[in-house]
């Protein structure tokens, strides 16, 4: 019965709203650290380890004097490492009593690092072979050996720091390796931050409201929690093509960046990354993983402060392209693209209006016979010919509103000026009676254009003899419409990918940051296709029209 109880699930919303409250409480007072004591705590509450980069005076000690408050009556052990540390500072001096009447080596571990259970170790790298090959053990099996016993070690966050990596070929990667989370703190930033600190101003640091401290009791409840949670297919996929993403990145190393040889990340690395990973879920209220968790990434695979910089790239482009599959959106608007675009470059081929280039006396010339063009009678002058657009346009005239599809000029007039290579002339847009003046001109592949309203050039035809075949009309159009479902794909993966990321939302330990640039990149991709659907639509309407326009 009792195992029972200890198995019964906890509420993980409320689990999520206290771990909230208890980043909120830790981080009040502390400048600029909120995003370290963060990562920290989930660290904690995931049983790994966290090494902290950055110069000295910058709080590295205050950070994790403050996670021995997020849990109750817990010990705290600190030490700043030199050269010339022995293992009795570190763990505890030799009982000489024990020697004496036993001739047993014990050592008396009470208020050192075998007992604590929040351990901060600066300056790590400066320890001797004696110690950092005990701390190892401690680190891989939370236990330490006093004599013939193996005692427990309680160590639920270990927090080491330097202002320096390991020496390369110092024996220390093993070590170094185990530190799972790396957070590198940086002097204060912000300006107002900065004054506050140096006035003694903003919230002082206070204790803990009661109730909000995490109990033995909770703790090791929760540890056997996380183990459920579930890291599915889906999230597997995205962790391997993150990890894909990392790798061809450094396979490039040579011709890129000598830092991106760094980037290797060993499976241990991976696989106790996924327990963390599984920790954000659970401390966020959630029964499996999902995308925003895996962003939490970008703080555990570096190894120098020139491959954090390559990771957060990477976990950044991530975050924005794949992590919610705003990939399958961009591939379906740049397929809707390709296929409009190529039946516009099919029709343009067939119906644009295609001009000789002659030279003569150092001066050019310009000819099309224009005995083929259909005369249409408008406003009663009965040598108009019919001018048609073949691309999208906002208007090529400033006193027609809308789109042009085609344009009336007195075709003797025009084939007199627009051997030059350009010319104005005035004309009728669409159905208006009114006359504009419109701008023609021959463009370097010596094809008709007619000028818009924004100085763009566009594809002109002309109404003749030579019609559009019903077949080949019915192809167009089928073409274009297979554009327009593409669109409508790519706006339906956009739409899923907006719930999925708002369903993820909030998220207790990810840098705020992050979600931003995905909100805005999803606002930007759905503006786009948006943008990408109407001038389709238009094209669409325009291609089943081109008959009528031709008529």
């Amino acid at each position: 019965m009792l195992t029972m109880a200890r198995r019964a699930q906890p509420n993980k919303a409320l689990v999520s709203e206290r771990i909230q409250k208890l980043i909120k409480a830790l981080s009040n007072g502390v400048y600029e650290r909120e995003e370290t004591i963060k990562l920290c705590l989930l660290a904690a509450l995931a049983g790994e380890s966290v090494f902290l980069l950055g110069p000295p005076g910058i709080a590295k000690s205050l950070i994790a004097k403050r996670l021995i408050q997020a849990f109750d009556n817990s010990q705290f052990f600190d030490y700043l490492m030199t050269r010339f540390s022995t293992p009795e500072e570190v763990f505890g001096p030799l009982s000489i009593q024990e020697l004496k009447d036993n001739g047993k080596y014990v050592r008396l571990v009470d208020g050192y690092l075998p007992t604590a259970q929040v351990v901060f170790l600066d300056e790590i790298w400066k320890a001797g072979p004696a110690i950092l090959n005990t701390l190892l053990t401690v680190v891989n099996e939370r236990t330490f050996k006093n004599g013939q016993d193996v005692l427990p070690v309680p160590m639920r966050l270990l927090i080491t720091a330097s202002n320096e990596l390991p020496e390369e070929d110092s024996g220390l990667e093993a070590l170094y390796d185990r530190m799972l989370v790396r957070v590198f703190v940086n002097r204060i930033q912000e300006k107002q931050n900065f004054k506050a600190m140096l006035m003694g101003e903003g919230p002082s640091i206070q204790d803990l409201e009661p109730g909000l401290a995490i109990t033995d009791e909770e703790y090791e409840d929760w540890q056997s929690h996380i183990e459920d949670i579930k890291l599915s297919e889906d999230i597997f996929e995205k962790v391997y093509q993150l990890k894909t993403m990392i790798e061809q990145r450094a396979e490039g190393v040579e011709s890129v960046d000598e830092h991106e040889s760094e980037l290797y990340i060993s499976d241990r690395r991976w696989k106790k990354s996924v327990r963390l990973l599984k920790a954000s879920a659970f401390y966020n209220g959630r029964d499996a993983i999902n995308p925003l968790d895996l962003l939490l990434l970008q703080d555990c695979m570096w190894h120098s402060p020139e491959s954090r910089h390559v990771i957060r790239e990477i976990i950044s482009d991530f975050a924005i392209e794949k992590a919610f599959n705003q990939e399958s959106a961009q591939i379906s608007a740049a397929d809707a693209q390709n296929i409009i675009d190529e039946v516009n470059s099919e029709i343009a081929n067939e119906l644009a209006v295609n001009f000789s280039r002659e030279t003569m006396m150092r001066k050019e010339w310009f000819k099309y016979d224009f005995s083929g063009a259909r005369r249409y009678t408008v406003n009663h002058n009965s040598r108009m010919i019919k001018l048609v657009m073949l691309q999208q346009n906002p208007s090529v005239s400033e006193q027609e509103n809308g789109d042009g599809r085609w344009a009336y000029v007195d075709g003797d007039d025009f084939e007199k000026k627009i051997k030059a290579g350009q010319c104005d002339i005035y004309g009728f847009v669409n159905k208006n009676t009114h006359l504009c003046r419109l701008q023609f001109e021959v463009d370097a592949q010596q094809r008709l254009v007619i000028k818009d309203i924004a100085n763009r050039s566009v594809l002109v035809g002309i109404a003749g003899d030579n019609g559009i075949s019903p077949e080949q009309q019915a192809h167009w159009v089928a073409t274009a419409e297979k554009a327009s479902s593409k669109v409508l794909d790519a706006e339906h993966s956009l739409k899923v990918s907006r719930s999925s990321f708002h369903g993820a939302l909030p998220h207790n330990f990810i840098d705020p940051q992050l979600p931003e640039r995905i909100e805005q990149s999803l606002s930007q991709a759905t503006g786009s296709v948006h943008d990408l659907k109407v001038m389709v639509d238009k094209s669409v309407f325009r291609i089943s029209h081109l008959t009528e326009y031709f008529a």
